[in-house]
């Protein structure tokens, strides 16, 4: 099939390589533009972009899609390749941009989302992170025809994954994008698709990772701050402060049968890191103090010294609207 492929990150990328192996004929490519990254904040391409340029395919980078926003003539040249191209269709994953009218009519097949949950639950811009983060047992991937709305449209394939209790959104996504990417050379192989409109019930919202929320809240259950530890690796990374400093916590263990005042550092000597929560207590097992790297809690101990009976801050942090 002939196709355009809209997307940003590793995950995007991860489905471009699927289709370009099963051998679909790949227009045009639309990503991001460049950005700011690094300690020397120089100009970085996309995953995407860098992965099309390696294998000679064409891309563009609007600003924005909007034929009335603050950047129409990006739009107007975008729908000019885009019409140029004689796609069947596009495929989007984690573009980044919205899609508007126009580009949702412009391929005859319409445009097809690859999302990373099992819709309608997780719509929205996070759905691994917010998957883990609730305990759930299970996700998945979903090719979704879109609409104007966010994550609303028909779905034409899912697929069910398990969530193991070890995964990080950085461990699930990989897996997910893997599954996404396969799923879509599938669907455009076939070449024909059966819609079926998303339940009315069951619709949650996967809102924005904000970095406000990983900061871990002792007032909390264990279980829930053992899930965010793993839902906010590798980004935002789940951390506390101590000593006016803060310290990234990347694994622990719940340890049920423990018992303390929220924050307080029960045991923290030899192997051992345990603090309290609001029911049980964490044992932190991966830490990584500023400008640092992750190291077990035996060697981030032997470098702090003792530390039991202290007192860390259970205050909860702010949580965005």
């Amino acid at each position: 099939m002939r196709i355009a492929f809209a997307g940003t990150p590793e995950f995007a990328a991860t489905a471009l390589r699927a289709l370009h192996a099963a051998g679909h004929d790949i227009a045009l490519v639309l990503t991001q533009p460049d950005r700011p990254a690094g300690r020397g904040l120089k100009l970085q391409a996309s995953p995407v972009k860098a992965w099309a340029l390696a294998h000679g395919l064409p891309v563009a980078q609007p600003r924005s899609l909007r034929l009335d926003g603050r950047t129409p003539e990006d739009a107007k040249q975008a729908r000019d390749a885009l019409q140029a191209a004689g796609i069947e269709c596009l495929v989007v994953a984690a573009y980044g941009l919205i899609l508007p009218r126009w580009t949702l009519d412009l391929p005859p097949l319409g445009c097809l989302n690859i999302h990373a949950s099992l819709l309608p639950r997780w719509r929205g811009a996070a759905p691994i992170h917010r998957a883990i983060e609730a305990g759930d047992s299970t996700t998945g991937v979903t090719l979704m025809q879109m609409n104007e709305g966010l994550d609303t449209g028909d779905m034409v394939l899912s697929h069910r994954l398990e969530i193991r209790p070890d995964d990080t959104t950085g461990s699930l996504h990989d897996r997910l994008a893997a599954l996404g990417g396969q799923m879509a050379a599938q669907a455009l192989t076939g070449g024909t698709w059966t819609y079926t409109p998303q339940p009315l019930e069951g619709v949650t919202y996967a809102r924005k990772i904000e970095k406000a929320e990983a900061r871990l809240d002792w007032n909390c259950p264990a279980a829930v701050l053992e899930r965010r530890m793993r839902a906010f690796d590798p980004f935002p990374g789940a951390h506390f402060m101590l000593n006016g400093q803060p310290v990234k916590a990347w694994r622990a263990r719940v340890r049920p049968e423990l018992r303390g005042v929220p924050g307080q550092v029960l045991q923290a000597h030899g192997k051992t890191f345990t603090v309290a929560c609001a029911d049980g207590a964490l044992e932190l097992l991966q830490l990584q103090s500023p400008g640092g790297r992750r190291m077990d809690a035996a060697a981030w101990l032997a470098a702090h010294g003792e530390l039991t009976g202290t007192r860390l801050a259970a205050e909860a942090p702010a949580t965005p609207a």
